[in-house]
């Protein structure tokens, strides 16, 4: 039997937010966030294998999917995102949900469940640590980097998105994210694309690209961290997000994260596979998420 799929509109300020729902009306909701430059097509594989009794809430984030773009210079940031998923639980009227977040997902669900602990039961990270940490050296330049990025942006005419076929978009993003199976870039342009007249353009919004100009120090991240009192899993890919950070001087930053959950007795788990692990082979990655789900959401009982 087909799995009963809706799509959700949710009204902003600028426009909608838009995604997909799965599972029963009243079953226990999972909002889903996915990484940066995807949409909410990349649960469309692990949702189907996971607990029948949850509802599932994936979401197209802002500027990207079939989601509004924000408005003209607004910038794309954690905390504006942290906002939206607020927005979204009020609408759908969530006093408390469990979040599963991919990358870029994963870090915004971190922030919210600090900022908004009594709202989260249980927190999946899917290939990275909840907070990306920036060196305190590096702030400044990298806030600057993000503001001249835009108002260069602002300055230039009209930016027309270039025009590709089906298949010229396929090779596009299997070129830009070689981490993705041809399946599953074929996935994420039924949402990430938009048909005009000669073709398709990509439909998420250019400036999702500049740099992120709000930045957190490991100190701040370790405080924020803290303050989630939801459950956590943590699920790193070893050829992915682990590799890259072993390599980079950033090491030492993420290891303090991750025993931060560690010492908090939360759950960190290395899988083999690369950064999109969850949506090529979902089948790895979704009896870990599971028998989390079942052990700290679905075995407790529903305050009366």
């Amino acid at each position: 039997m087909a799995e009963e799929v809706s799509e959700l509109c949710v009204p902003v300020p600028w426009g909608e937010i838009r995604g997909k729902v799965w599972g029963p009306d009243h079953g226990r909701p999972v909002l889903c966030l996915h990484g940066w430059a995807d949409n909410c097509g990349t649960f469309n594989t692990l949702i189907p294998l996971l607990p029948k009794e949850c509802r599932y809430v994936a979401v197209d984030l802002a500027g990207h999917g079939r989601s509004s773009h924000r408005p003209p210079g607004a910038f794309y940031c954690t905390p504006a995102y942290v906002a939206d998923v607020r927005r979204v639980a009020d609408a759908l009227g969530l006093k408390k949900f469990s979040i599963i977040g991919h990358s870029m997902g994963a870090d915004i669900a971190g922030m919210f469940s600090a900022l908004y602990p009594e709202m989260v039961d249980a927190l999946v990270l899917l290939d990275t640590y909840g907070f990306f940490p920036t060196d305190s050296k590096e702030v400044s330049k990298v806030m600057r980097q993000g503001m001249d990025e835009m108002i260069q942006f602002e300055k230039k005419s009209e930016e027309k998105k270039r025009v590709y076929t089906y298949e010229k978009a396929v090779e596009r993003l299997l070129t830009a994210n070689p981490t993705l199976s041809e399946q599953s870039v074929r996935i994420l342009l039924e949402r990430g694309l938009v048909q005009v007249e000669g073709g398709f353009v990509f439909s998420r919004d250019l400036r999702v690209n500049f740099k992120n100009i709000v930045r957190i120090t490991l100190e701040q991240s370790l405080e924020m961290q803290l303050r989630i009192q939801a459950s956590v899993l943590v699920i790193l890919a070893d050829k992915a997000f682990e590799a890259k950070i072993s390599e980079s001087n950033h090491q030492k930053l993420f290891s303090a994260l991750l025993q931060g959950y560690r010492d908090r007795n939360h759950t960190v788990v290395t899988l083999p596979g690369d950064h999109h692990v969850h949506l090529n082979d979902p089948e790895v990655v979704a009896p870990l998420v599971s028998d989390f789900l079942h052990a700290k959401v679905l075995s407790q009982q529903p305050p009366a």
